[in-house]
């Protein structure tokens, strides 16, 4: 591992501890050139399908877009960032788990939507109107009345 400060390539690990559940490995490394201490975290490389966008485009699936699109729908709500990580993790391991190779962007947008449903509703219609597109008001309170519909029903 290159040393961030001296660019050593020679280290020893100082340190393992699981972190994320296992998921994760976090090691406190420390520069046999310099004697710096860092930290690398190491993961198994997960094998995510190619997106296929709405115009044909294909691109590598990046949960980071997914993270960014749920902070702005939940921004001034009352969600925390861990538990807007936590939604992004179940997406990215249930996309994950379908075994594509490919999937499209739509596939994508409607897990983000059914976590946000459950999760918190203004952010669930926020992400709504961007991600489908809403042309007037109408079919904004097409959406709302909906979702009035279904907390009513017992």
């Amino acid at each position: 591992m290159k040393c961030p400060f001296c660019d050593e390539l020679e280290d020893k690990v100082v340190d393992s501890r699981m972190a994320k559940e296992g998921e994760v490995i976090r090691r406190r490394r420390e520069c046999l050139g310099c004697k710096r201490r860092y930290t690398t975290y190491e993961r198994v490389e997960e094998i995510l399908p190619v997106v296929v966008k709405k115009d044909g485009r294909r691109e590598s699936f990046d949960r980071n877009k997914i993270l960014v699109g749920l902070k702005k729908a939940c921004e001034k709500r009352p969600i925390s960032i861990s538990t807007i990580e936590a939604v992004t993790d179940r997406i990215e391991k249930h996309i994950q788990e379908m075994g594509e190779t490919e999937i499209e962007s739509r596939i994508v947008g409607e897990e983000v939507m059914k976590e946000l449903h459950q999760l918190d509703q203004v952010a669930y219609v926020r992400f709504a109107s961007v991600y489908r597109e809403f042309k007037d008001i109408d079919q904004f309170l097409d959406e709302l009345k909906t979702l009035a519909q279904e907390r009513n029903e017992p």
